[in-house]
């Protein structure tokens, strides 16, 4: 018995290796087959409730009848948006792109061929008086291949991008297809509708927001909101993987790692209301219909080639689609693939085969083998629960493969194993582990923590002049040695004192206390860390003199605050860290350390944090890359207080500190160098240099401010 359960774990484990190898190395070619069945869940699912805060104003085929055929004339479009706003609209957003001026206008006909006419009417100047007087939100097209833009569309959304790592992970565009500068710039902003359907050319993921010239420009959807909400901001934040989440107002957006939405269908077409736009352009609609709401314009008619594909429909308007988007961020009701999917794909599908293969290893082949097909049910069912409860999507095909390969194998094996020794298996059958204890065993690995808010202080920590240290070494195994032994002293201070190392980035690390445990005074431990780091680096340096290695010099800066800290791996991992402002704005404090040649800084929240005594300075009010509020920073130069010989020093560079923020720059840069003549300290002769600047002009403090505009 103990060889076929050998063979059965070797040919499990071959299988699942097999698989996960397939999957990391060849997606692609069962992407196909692996969004069928995220359309077959979506089709057991069934359709939801539509909002009805949003309706389509629908070009059909009754309003081209009637008004003729596309594109209207801009008088006509006009008075659609003059009626919806006389009805109260909210919003109303354009799924269509007014590139070229309109060619029935008399005012345009008459420039054509030269012909004189009093006054002739503009259609387009009808139609931009109607938009700046309405809610509008016109669309666009980003050109995703070709290197073609008639004019830039206008984005009045502040885009802020957090932790955005050198990678580019939103998509880029190479030209765009705006509206005419005339209507552009009478609409109160606009979004592309652009759509990236997958292979088989069904859309189930739509782009939130695609970069263009180093300028990031939301979709449609995504603008439309941003505007019915009031947002000013829209905010990108990165991971490690690329776009995590895109915030709007108090709404998180969770997204694949290049920005793009999955979208939550809520079923096929007409899910939400249609109103002909011939009605509202005669003025035929209750207002109650149309007052407070969303109204999108676009097309149904198959003419206009504006139709779909997607899970529930093979022909829907595309305007539908930007609906769907629209509700599911309204309402928070999101789909994602997670940017660490790959990971947990990974371990699904180990996880999946090795079950179906204790299934099939613990029983009787024919037993086995409907509890196996009922195990793979029950996983479906795990995976379709999982996408409409939680929202997550994971790799489906690739796990089931795997699961019916396993079953199939080992079926086999077992009945063919079963037909020579039937009764030595039936002997030892009894001696097997029962399936209730391996399942209890495998789930006790589990440890979830949920993301939660803290105060941490937040540590980081760079060599100075790394690069050009580094280039000093003919080998990189001599720079790893030389890099090692600096980090080691350094790491067990950090964890002596109760800090949790985050990373290493480079030569840097970061650090943070008060996370995942409490730690009393954590403030006070972050100091004595940088403090006894470099204390310890004196003998370091003195060690690497004596080995002909250059000496290190670093750069601590500390900020106190309130981080978003948790699990942000897999489930199956407790892979702690922290996002926030206070993250950024402790990396910010330590770039000033070059700047104000000080080798430890602290932020203002920091220093009143603080229990013990440290001998403390105040350097300067600055106020940091990307931030709207100035920090005080004040520098660490030990414990304790001041001997007699500081303390004059200190209390004479406080005088010239006060002289600097009075506006009597000639009075401070001479005390000043005085100071730095006397003590030879680098602030002094930095200070100094600036006074004389701002004395003579070429820079200038706001409201006794800083303003520093490099990271």
């Amino acid at each position: 018995m103990q060889k076929i359960k050998m063979a059965n774990f070797y040919i499990t484990l071959v299988i699942a290796l097999l698989f996960v190898m397939l999957y990391t190395t060849n997606k692609s070619s069962m992407q196909k087959f692996n969004n069928n069945f995220i359309d077959m869940y979506f089709n057991i699912r069934g359709e939801l409730s539509a909002s009805l805060d949003i309706v389509i104003i629908d070009i059909d085929e009754i309003s081209l009848q009637t008004l003729g055929h596309w594109p209207w004339r801009r008088d006509k479009i006009a008075k659609i948006v003059e009626n919806l706003t006389a009805d109260g609209v909210g919003v109303i957003g354009f799924d269509m792109v007014f590139a070229e001026e309109d060619d029935a206008s008399p005012a345009k006909v008459a420039k054509e061929y030269n012909l004189s006419l009093k006054n002739p009417i503009d259609y387009d100047e009808i139609f931009a008086k109607s938009i700046a007087s309405s809610p509008s939100i016109l669309g666009y097209v980003l050109n995703m291949e070709q290197n073609y833009t008639n004019t830039n569309p206008n984005v009045n959304a502040i885009f802020i991008e957090k932790n955005r790592p050198k990678q580019a992970y939103l998509p880029h565009a190479y030209g765009v297809t705006a509206n005419i500068p005339l209507l552009q710039e009478a609409a109160y902003s606009s979004g592309s509708f652009n759509m990236f359907p997958d292979a088989d050319g069904v859309v189930r993921s739509v782009p939130l927001l695609i970069e263009y010239d180093g300028v990031i420009y939301p979709s449609l959807s995504l603008e439309i909101l941003r505007v019915a909400l009031g947002a000013s901001t829209v905010e990108v934040n990165y991971d490690a993987f690329g776009v995590d989440t895109i915030m709007i107002g108090d709404i998180s957006i969770p997204t694949d790692a290049h920005g793009q939405l999955f979208v939550n269908f809520a079923g096929a077409k007409n899910s939400y209301r249609y109103i002909s736009a011939l009605d509202i352009y005669e003025g035929k609609v209750k207002k109650e219909d149309i007052e407070g709401k969303i109204a999108l314009l676009g097309t149904s008619a198959a003419g206009l080639l504006d139709l779909r594909a997607m899970p529930f429909d093979k022909m829907i308007p595309g305007v539908e689609i930007h609906a769907n988007v629209m509700d599911n961020i309204m309402h928070e009701n999101f789909l994602q693939k997670p940017s660490n999917s790959e990971g947990i794909n990974i371990l699904m599908i180990l996880f999946s085969t090795l079950m179906a293969g204790v299934i099939l290893t613990l029983f009787s082949p024919f037993v086995a083998l409907s509890f196996s097909f009922g195990f793979l049910a029950l996983f479906h069912y795990g995976l379709y629960t999982l996408m409409f409860q939680e929202g997550v999507i994971l790799n489906i095909i690739y796990p089931t493969l795997s699961i019916v390969s396993v079953i199939l194998a080992l079926f086999f094996s077992n009945l063919f194993y079963e037909s020579r020794q039937k009764e030595r298996i039936l002997g030892k059958f009894a001696k097997k582990v029962s399936p209730a204890v391996a399942e209890a065993l495998i789930k006790s690995g589990n440890v979830d923590f949920k993301a939660n808010e803290r105060e941490v202080s937040i540590f980081f920590s760079d060599i100075r002049s790394f690069t050009s240290i580094s280039e000093g070494f003919s080998s990189a195994h001599d720079l790893i040695d030389y890099l090692n032994d600096y980090m080691s002293p350094m790491s067990d201070i950090i964890i002596k004192n109760a800090g949790t190392i985050d990373k290493y980035i480079g030569d840097a690390i970061m650090a943070y206390w008060n996370a995942p445990l409490d730690v009393k005074h954590h403030a006070d431990m972050a100091v004595t860390s940088a403090i006894e780091q470099i204390e310890a680096l004196e003998s370091l340096n003195e060690k690497l003199k004596k080995d002909a290695l250059p000496e290190i010099k670093i750069g601590i800066g500390i900020h106190t605050g309130d981080v978003v800290v948790g699990e942000m791996g897999s489930h199956d991992r407790s892979d702690y860290t922290i996002i926030g402002d206070t993250v950024n704005l402790g990396s910010r404090v330590e770039g000033l350390c070059k700047v104000y040649a000080s080798e430890i800084l602290i932020s203002e929240v920091t220093k009143a944090s603080l229990v013990e005594q440290y001998k403390l300075r105040e350097i300067d009010s600055v106020l940091v890359k990307g931030k709207e509020k100035p920090v005080t920073l004040f520098s660490v130069l030990g414990f304790g207080v001041f001997d007699a010989y500081e303390l004059e020093r200190e209390e004479r560079y406080t005088q010239a500190l006060l002289s600097y923020k009075e506006g009597a720059y000639e009075k401070a840069q001479k005390a000043f160098l005085l100071l730095y003549e006397h003590y030879h300290d680098r602030l002094f002769l930095f200070y100094h240099d600036r006074c004389v600047s701002l004395a003579k002009g070429e820079i200038k403090l706001e409201n006794g401010v800083f303003k520093h505009v490099e990271k």
